[in-house]
Parts: C-alpha cells; sequence; structure tokens
C-alpha cells in the first residue's frame, strides 16, 4: 500500500446510461418527462405554422384553423395507436432504424437512418430558433440578435453534453409539469374570458395575396405536421421503463398523444375565436398567453418556461443522434470513432458532429424558425411511414393471434403518414423541402459508401477465416534511437531487451568529435548492446535513421524501432521539449511497414 494515497478500481468504470442495468427504470410519469419534450413543445411553433400558411388568404382564412387542427389531431390519435403496436413488437426499442432493418431491409434502414439524422439535426435547430422566438417575445431586445443566441444556446448544450451531464427524469418533471400547467392554464383562461386580457406585438397589415384554395389549406394542414415530431421518442426507449416496460411505455404514449391533442385543439379553439392573427415581434402562443393572464409576471414566467423546455427539447437530440451514430458505426454504415464511448457515458464525436451540423444549419437559415419548419417533417413522416410499413410485414410475417387488427392499425397509419408526407413534400418542395430529397439520398450513399468500404477491408484482411499458413517465428531487431548516454537510454534500451531477441542503439551524428566522444562513453558503459554511430554531414536526424531502418528490414526480418521521448509532468512545459521523437515516428510509418513504439519517459518537472 501506498501510504498518503486514497484507494483506486484498478479498472475504469464506465457509466451507464438510462435503462442499461438499472433495476429500476422510469415510470410512466418519468417517462412523459424525458421523453416527451420534444412532442409537447411543438404546440410553440406547430399552432402558428398554420395560422401563418393561413393568412396569405387573409384573416378570415384563419376560422380554418380548427379543422385542420383536427384532422392533425385525429392523425396524432392513429400514431399514437400505431406506436403502441410498435412498442409490443420491438420491447428492445423500436426506433424506425431498427425496424426497417428487421422488417424492410438493407435499402429501408438506410432510408430510415438518414430520415433520423436529418430529424435530429432539425430537432435542436428548430427548438432553439423557436425557443428564442419566445423569450424575445417577453424581452424584445434578444429578437435583434436571435441567430448568436442560438449560437450561445447551441454551444452551452454542446458544453454540457461533452461533460456527460446526463438527463435525469426526475429533473425534468418539473419543467414538464410547469410547462403542461402553463399551457393549459392559458387555455382554461383564455376561454373563460369573453376577450382577451391584453394585446402585444405590434400591428401588422395582412392582405390576401391568395383565394382560400384547397392548395393553402393542404399547406396549412402540412405546416402543421410539424406538431407531431417527437411522438416516436417513446418507442426508441422502451427498455429504460420499470417493468413490465412494454405496458409502461404504452401508457407513456397514450398519456402524451392525450395531453399534445388536448393543447394543440385548446390552442387552436382560441385562435379561432379570437381570430388571432400574426404580430410583430411575438409568437402566437404568446398573444394567447398575455390574452389569458395579461402582460404581468404570468407572461413572463411562462415566455420563460417555454423557452426551458424548447431548450430541454434540443437537447433530446443529443442523447438521441449519438446513440444513433454509435449504432451505425457498429453496423459498419459510418466510420468506427462514432461507437467510441468516453469513461463517462458520451458519444462525443457524436455530439460534435450534431453540434456543428445544427450550427451550419441555423447560420444558412439565420435562425429563422417559419424557414427551418418546412424541412422539418418531412424526415419525420418518412421514419413514421417505415415503422408503420415495418409493422405490417413483422404482423404478416410472424403471424401472432390478432395479427389482422395488428396489421389492420399499423397498415391504416402507414397509409394516413404516406399521404400526409406527399402532401409535405409537393406543398413544401419550393419552401425549402428540396434540401431534404437532395440531403436524404446523399446521406444514404455515404451510409452504403462507408459500408462497402469496410466490406472490402475486412475481405482484404480475411476477417472471419483462419488465416494460412500460421505465423512462424523469425529473429526479431529492436533499433532504438538514441543521442547520448543518460539515464533515459537506459530506460529505453531496458524496455527493447524485454521485447527483442536483438537490440541494436543507433546514433546520428554530424560532428566526429562527438561521435567519438559516445563511443568512449559508451564503452565505459557497456551496456551490453551494439552501437552503431551514422554519420550525417547535412545535420539531418529523421533521414539517416529511417534509411537504417529500410536496410535492416530488407529481406522480410521483423523489425521494431522503439522512440523514447520525455513527457513532463506539466503540460505548460511540453512545448519546450523537441518533437523529433514523433516526428521520426510519422516519417516511418509513412515509408516502412516497421513495428514503431513511443516509449515515455516521465520526468518530475
Amino acid at each position: 500500500m501506498a501510504y498518503g494515497l486514497a484507494r483506486r478500481e484498478l479498472r475504469p468504470r464506465v457509466p451507464l446510461r438510462p435503462g442499461e442495468g438499472d433495476k429500476h427504470g422510469l415510470t410512466s410519469l418519468e417517462g412523459l418527462a424525458a421523453l416527451s419534450l420534444d412532442a409537447l413543445s411543438s404546440v410553440a411553433y406547430g399552432p402558428e405554422a398554420i395560422v401563418l400558411a393561413l393568412v396569405v388568404a387573409g384573416t378570415g382564412a384563419l376560422t380554418a384553423t380548427l379543422p385542420i387542427t383536427l384532422a392533425i389531431t385525429f392523425l396524432l390519435a392513429v400514431l399514437v395507436v400505431s406506436y403502441g403496436q410498435v412498442i409490443a413488437a420491438h420491447p428492445d426499442g423500436g426506433g424506425a432504424y431498427a425496424v426497417a432493418k428487421a422488417d424492410l431491409g438493407a435499402n429501408a434502414s438506410l432510408l430510415a437512418a438518414a430520415s433520423l439524422v436529418v430529424d435530429y439535426v432539425l430537432t435542436v435547430a428548430v427548438s432553439l430558433a423557436a425557443g428564442v422566438d419566445a423569450l424575445a417575445s417577453a424581452f424584445p431586445v434578444l429578437g435583434r440578435d436571435k441567430l448568436l443566441v442560438c449560437l450561445i444556446g447551441l454551444a452551452l448544450l454542446t458544453a454540457v453534453n461533452l461533460r456527460g451531464v446526463a438527463e435525469s427524469a426526475r429533473v425534468l418533471m418539473l419543467p414538464t409539469l410547469l410547462f403542461i400547467v402553463a399551457i393549459l392554464g392559458v387555455i382554461l383562461l383564455g376561454l373563460l374570458r369573453s376577450h382577451p386580457v391584453a394585446v402585444v406585438g405590434t400591428h401588422q397589415p395582412v392582405h390576401a395575396t391568395e383565394a382560400l384554395s384547397a392548395l393553402v389549406i393542404l399547406k396549412a394542414f402540412s405546416s402543421g405536421c410539424s406538431a407531431l415530431t417527437g411522438v416516436e421518442a417513446i418507442a426508441n426507449a422502451v427498455p429504460t421503463f420499470r417493468p413490465p416496460s412494454v405496458k409502461r411505455a404504452q401508457r407513456t404514449e397514450l398519456m402524451l398523444g392525450a395531453l399534445l391533442g388536448i393543447m394543440l385543439i385548446g390552442v387552436a379553439v382560441l385562435i379561432h375565436r379570437d381570430h388571432v392573427a400574426p404580430r410583430g415581434g411575438v409568437t402566437v402562443l404568446a398573444q394567447l398567453t398575455a390574452g389569458a393572464y395579461g402582460t404581468g409576471w404570468p407572461y413572463y414566467a411562462t415566455s420563460l418556461i417555454v423557452t426551458l423546455v424548447l431548450g430541454l427539447a434540443a437537447n433530446t437530440s443529443f442523447g438521441g443522434l449519438p446513440v444513433l451514430m454509435s449504432l451505425l458505426a457498429r453496423d459498419h454504415r459510418l466510420p468506427h470513432l462514432f461507437g467510441l464511448r468516453a469513461e463517462r457515458p458520451v458519444y462525443r464525436y457524436g455530439v460534435l458532429a450534431l453540434a456543428l451540423l445544427a450550427a451550419l444549419l441555423l447560420l444558412a437559415t439565420d435562425a429563422d424558425t417559419h424557414r427551418l419548419l418546412p424541412l422539418f417533417a418531412i424526415g419525420v413522416f418518412i421514419g413514421f411511414t417505415l415503422s408503420q410499413f415495418g409493422l405490417v410485414r413483422h404482423w404478416a410475417t410472424r403471424r401472432p393471434p390478432g395479427w389482422k387488427r395488428r396489421a389492420l392499425i399499423n397498415g391504416t397509419g402507414a397509409l394516413l403518414t404516406t399521404l400526409a408526407g406527399v402532401i409535405l413534400l409537393l406543398t413544401k418542395f419550393l419552401a425549402g423541402a428540396w434540401a431534404v430529397v437532395i440531403t436524404v439520398p446523399l446521406l444514404m450513399l455515404l451510409f452504403a459508401r462507408i459500408q462497402r468500404y469496410y466490406s472490402e477491408v475486412g475481405e482484404e484482411l480475411g476477417l472471419g477465416r483462419i488465416p494460412q499458413p500460421p505465423p512462424r517465428h523469425t529473429g526479431s531487431l529492436v533499433i532504438v534511437p538514441i543521442g547520448e548516454v543518460s539515464k533515459l537510454a537506459r530506460h529505453a534500451l531496458g524496455a527493447a531487451l524485454a521485447l527483442g531477441d536483438e537490440v541494436v542503439a543507433v546514433a546520428v551524428h554530424a560532428d566526429p568529435d562527438r561521435s567519438r566522444a559516445l563511443e568512449e562513453a559508451w564503452q565505459r558503459w557497456n551496456p551490453g548492446v551494439r552501437l552503431d554511430i551514422v554519420n550525417s554531414p547535412h545535420h539531418s536526424l529523421v533521414q539517416p535513421i529511417v534509411e537504417y531502418v529500410q536496410r535492416a528490414a530488407e529481406g522480410g526480418r521483423q523489425v521494431a524501432v522503439l522512440i523514447p521521448e520525455v513527457e513532463p509532468t506539466h503540460r505548460r512545459y511540453e512545448i519546450l521539449q523537441n518533437q523529433r521523437g514523433l516526428l521520426l515516428a510519422t516519417v516511418l510509418r509513412a515509408r516502412t511497414d516497421v513495428v514503431v513504439c513511443l516509449l515515455p519517459y516521465r520526468l518530475k518537472l
């Protein structure tokens, strides 16, 4: 035992993600808090997207908000029931990628993966942009630098997730509960009041540019479908629930559907009754909040709560996309580094990739929520449709009791989500959906090319096959570059003698006097290792050693080069050390096939 030192574990322990080895798991309420913020928070921008799509036909067209919302709520109900079937069929996590991979084949799984990547990135961008909109409704000064505020929020989320601060359901329960109470309070008080208590925002004249046609209604419907994002999150995380996990996850899915449906319909009723039209500097939800609570502290508190929940909704992607990327890396469809996990439960390369992509998207759209929404729902509905069609094939293939009823439920969901997806694509194509149409196939091509590369590498390496003939022992040579007789040389030679059959020390000198001095010191020391001195008239160190190694490796002899490196205790002193060892190692790896080893000698300074 070393005195004065605390006991340490010999093996590093990697903390578990929620659901990994947890005997308790999430309850239904905790699952609602941890997995439903993305869906519930969409009430902040989904109804507003309907209003903005309808107002082009004049304020009179806003009466169509309620029937359109009812149609979206019906689709929500179908999705909730359908995803209840997904949960039952895939209790190990039934995300669109898993369902497509299991039931629809390789190409469908590539499509699901690409659409999920797009969805996760857009979730971050839309949630941050909508959150800043909500904040700017209460504090208008923040609206002037919306992009900057979004990027600062993204940087904070990235830093938190790189540190590995895991989401806690209990921590999320409070903001989720406050959000639900605040929105339901807006609806109830708004309905009880005969007219709005206060009006916020600046008046904007509305000029009808189109007639209220079927096309305008379809555009409004497709815009409002952004409120359905996040419905699938519970089905993706069934193992995180407390047993019986399937029943708890299904119950949570029903709770989510009921709450989201009530909030969407309530907001639509208020918009219809009070003829709420877009106003400058505020969101539609902020107008309804002022109409119910007035402009006192409840108004500001609700705006802050909405902003907080939208920020937490953005954070769900940081838990989802890095895990998806690790699964793709395991399936050889992304570089394997995305599957590396730090001692904290964090896939850091996935977190960084998500942050970079979301930042580029915010910069490209100037953090405009309504430029992002046309891109948003298409990737989501691709996942919806693949999940439902995959379940239809799942039931038809396995044919458990009652499979026809289950196939009918998922088949109905598949047809409706396909129809909604086609409407989304056609009505939003010129508004930006074309970017998704291009991005998704490119991602599929990228995944397929990476998978092909790994397959070809595996074939060349003979992975999974016993290599013939077996390896034979040949005499090995360990070459140790040294500068002079020192403790560093003794440290390196001791390690080399333990590694190889023959060890030779190599020194490069341009000065004959220094060469003779080194030979004399070597003879006096007599370490039992041959010393070869290479003359270098041009004062080059790397090239002479590389040529020496190349000559030693001729004939197929196994050669290793052991390069000692001085490592100071404090990082601030690293710049004071020469980097010739790293340079030599880099050149040897590039020009030879020998084994290159870096041996640290740690200083006490």
